[in-house]
């Protein structure tokens, strides 16, 4: 049997499990309840795996903004360069939601209005979170390659609130909520044909290791922490820039480097491949040839790790759900947190 998770102390983390005692005692006293009417009630037709908190290191959530310090002002005129681009970018040119810093645009087509620039002030531009490459970051979705169609439901979910976030502290999710709610239907229609035209690419190293840096939570992802430290991956996937500056630039073409535990690889292919005897559904069954995806099912190789435990984890807790989610449901109701990090370390580990 393999350990409990270990996570690392972290303040939030703390923070949320402080009512573990009251709501163990909460769930036994429900389950005496629950067992002493079962005979009057139906039992549902899917059993699932206990449900563990949400890890922090899937669902980074910023730590609290410390004091301003007015003697660390950045030089707001700074020119800022990255490799492979002529262009430069100040960091206020860099940090605006409404035009994407687009450090190659000539290895993309041309972004439409609201991709580049949104609409002020309800609608974000969408390269600016998903990158004008459509390539993304572990705290959102990489956007390339998938269907229009499958866009488009997703973004109808967000709308109606069948699709949140399990923490509703990740403000990633809950500004996807709010795009969603704002933006015209042509707006999203535009936005989807324009993502799903591009070609996707490998975007994430992975590597098994029992030993990872130390990380903490910065720009709702994990990023290495300074002075330089290593300890146990433990049951953890330590996803982070391979580049930090030029992730923090919004440079499209720097990627990332997930750390996963070893033998994980093996374990998910198991699970995905063969569904390990029963526990789960083969990931191709629906997810196609390769797991390229089909028109309503998204591709699911080559994607971010940290992403893919999400979405997961929150099909289990119910916090996403939809009219196409329904074969999702028994794939992931017998899944332990260490089956979702198995599988999630092997479909990020293939060709997209």
């Amino acid at each position: 049997m393999r350990p409990a998770i270990k996570f690392q102390a972290h303040s939030t983390l703390l923070r949320r499990r402080s009512w573990l005692p009251f709501a163990a005692a909460t769930i036994a006293v429900g389950a005496f309840l629950i067992a002493t009417a079962a005979s009057s009630q139906t039992q549902s037709a899917i059993s699932h795996a206990p449900l563990d908190p949400p890890p922090y290191w899937a669902f980074a959530v910023n730590p609290p903004a410390p004091p301003a310090d007015a003697s660390a002002k950045s030089d707001e005129t700074a020119l800022f360069h990255v490799p492979g681009s002529k262009l430069s970018f100040t960091l206020p040119q860099v940090h605006d939601f409404y035009n994407v810093p687009d450090w190659h645009p000539g290895n993309h087509p041309a972004m439409p209005t609201i991709v580049a620039h949104g609409r002020q002030p309800d609608v974000f531009a969408c390269g600016y979170c998903h990158l004008p490459n459509g390539q993304g970051r572990p705290e959102n979705s990489s956007l390339a390659g998938l269907s229009a169609a499958y866009i488009l439901q997703q973004l109808a979910d967000f709308k109606s609130g069948a699709r949140k976030g399990s923490d509703p502290d990740l403000k990633p999710v809950s500004n996807m909520i709010g795009v969603a709610s704002k933006a015209t239907d042509e707006e999203i229609q535009i936005a989807a044909n324009f993502f799903a035209a591009l070609k996707p690419r490998p975007w994430i190293r992975v590597v098994e290791a029992k030993f990872v840096p130390k990380t903490t939570v910065t720009g709702w992802m994990l990023v290495v922490s300074t002075p330089h430290e290593m300890e146990s991956i433990g049951d953890r996937i330590i996803e982070t820039p391979e580049n930090l500056q030029r992730t923090e630039l919004r440079d499209d073409s720097s990627g990332f480097l997930a750390y996963v535990p070893p033998g994980s690889l093996k374990r998910g292919k198991a699970l995905v491949t063969a569904g390990a005897n029963g526990k789960t559904i083969i990931c191709a069954t629906c997810h196609g040839p390769n797991l390229k995806g089909l028109k309503y099912v998204p591709s699911i190789a080559g994607r971010s790790p940290n992403y893919i435990v999400r979405q997961l984890y929150d099909m289990q807790s119910g916090a996403r759900n939809g009219p196409n989610l329904a074969p999702m449901k028994p794939a992931v109701a017998h899944l332990s947190i260490y089956d979702i990090i198995d599988i999630a370390a092997y479909t990020s580990s293939l060709e997209p």
